[in-house]
């Protein structure tokens, strides 16, 4: 019986982070396999977490259900079937919905000896009511849907704050099990069991999934996307995808330079100011609370953009790019960019950043620099610009 454990989360609210805790603390004797489902057009997160000797399946699409729906069950059963895990994770991507996860799981689990054993939402407490307000429609799948709710960040927040972020949460979900301890207080194993210790509510939301997607299945049809597709998404043009698929087995050490930290102490932001400082308006591009019924898709609202380069930068010519990213009217609302570059000094450098927030951080050597950045209404011109030497 092999395990499937879903660990979702928006855009930077710490998904790899967790993922490598529970790797090194709960799960380093047991044969793991990570699939991985990006949004966007150049896969990073496999840079980042093949150090820690994880075999990845990378699935890089721009119509991100219609690549679960249409190719995730061969990549679950081709995983099954080379690797034979006791436990699979999947880490969707921060713009998919745990539901549409779900439903292709339970697909894909039809003539397999697999379990789903936990659905999991990270949620960045910080930018909780912010994510909330601006992409309630995602952001309250992912909230709705999961037997456990791990909170990232709460370190930064005071005891009230921390308050509101639960009963902010709890509005979506009154059931789930909410991790409120900051992870490093946390032993991956007592992180795993309380995971685990959900099992009975995620069966329960399960069926839900699959009730709601029988009730609704007559809309899909009424899209012509092929017969692979059963999502009802358009796929823009601009998505032209000629990364193809493909596994990386790699057996290299734990690198702890370079930790995927998303709620590291160096960020040069606290989030007590986060919260009020971004409401990205209320047009029909930013603000999705699913009020009309109508079921939006990742690739309606968000855009990615990414750059391969072999090109060498300093540090702070990286941190000077992530700094202008905070101005929304020359480059959209970026709200996630990540990645690596090769260093001016011979070594490389790593980055992440989430609104007001980045980390800069030295990394391993990979193939070649790259660039990725995902958001709403994105300048890709002007993000072109800021970061092509």
């Amino acid at each position: 019986m092999t395990k499937i454990d879903i660990v979702s989360g928006f855009l930077g609210a710490g998904k790899t982070t967790l993922i490598k805790k529970l790797l090194k603390e709960a799960l380093a004797d047991t044969k793991v396999v990570l699939i991985e489902n990006e949004f966007g057009e150049i896969g990073i997160d496999g840079g980042f977490l093949k150090e820690a000797g994880i075999e990845i399946k990378e699935m890089n699409s721009g119509c991100i259900c219609c690549s679960l729906v249409g190719d995730f069950g061969t990549s679950l059963r081709e995983v099954l079937d080379t690797y034979a895990p006791e436990r699979i994770l999947i880490e969707p991507s921060g713009v998919g919905k745990l539901s549409d996860v779900m439903k292709a799981v339970q697909d894909a689990m039809t003539d397999r000896d697999v379990e789903l054993n936990s659905a999991v939402a990270v949620v960045d407490a910080c930018k909780c009511k912010m994510y909330l307000k601006n992409f309630g429609e995602f952001f309250v799948n992912q909230i709705e849907h999961a037997g456990t709710i791990v909170l990232s960040r709460t370190d930064k927040l005071n005891e009230e704050k921390l308050a509101v972020c639960v009963e902010m949460i709890r509005e979506h979900n009154e059931k789930a099990t909410i991790i409120t301890t900051p992870w490093e207080a946390l032993e991956g194993k007592d992180i795993l069991e309380t995971i685990e210790g959900a099992k009975d509510l995620e069966a329960e939301l399960m069926k839900e999934v699959m009730a709601h997607h029988d009730e609704h299945e007559h809309h899909h049809h009424h899209h012509d996307h092929g017969p692979d597709c059963t999502c009802g998404c358009h796929a823009h043009e601009h998505h032209d995808h000629d990364h193809d698929e493909h596994e990386h087995h790699h057996g290299h050490e734990h690198d702890e330079h370079a930790h995927h930290h998303e709620h590291d102490e160096h960020a040069h932001h606290h989030c007590e100011h986060d919260e009020h400082e971004h409401d990205h308006g209320h047009d029909e591009h930013t603000h999705h609370h699913d009020h009309d019924g109508h079921h939006h898709h990742a690739d309606e609202i968000f855009t990615s953009w990414g750059l391969e380069t072999p090109a060498a930068y300093e540090k702070a010519e990286i941190k000077h790019i992530l700094a202008e990213l905070d101005k929304e009217e020359v480059y959209g609302i970026v709200l996630r960019a990540k990645g690596m570059v090769p260093a001016s000094d011979g070594g490389w450098i790593y980055f992440d950043y989430v609104p007001e927030e980045s980390n800069v951080r030295d990394g391993k050597p990979d193939v070649t620099g790259k660039f990725c950045v995902i958001g709403s209404k994105l300048n890709e011109d002007k993000l072109t610009e800021l970061f092509k030497k």
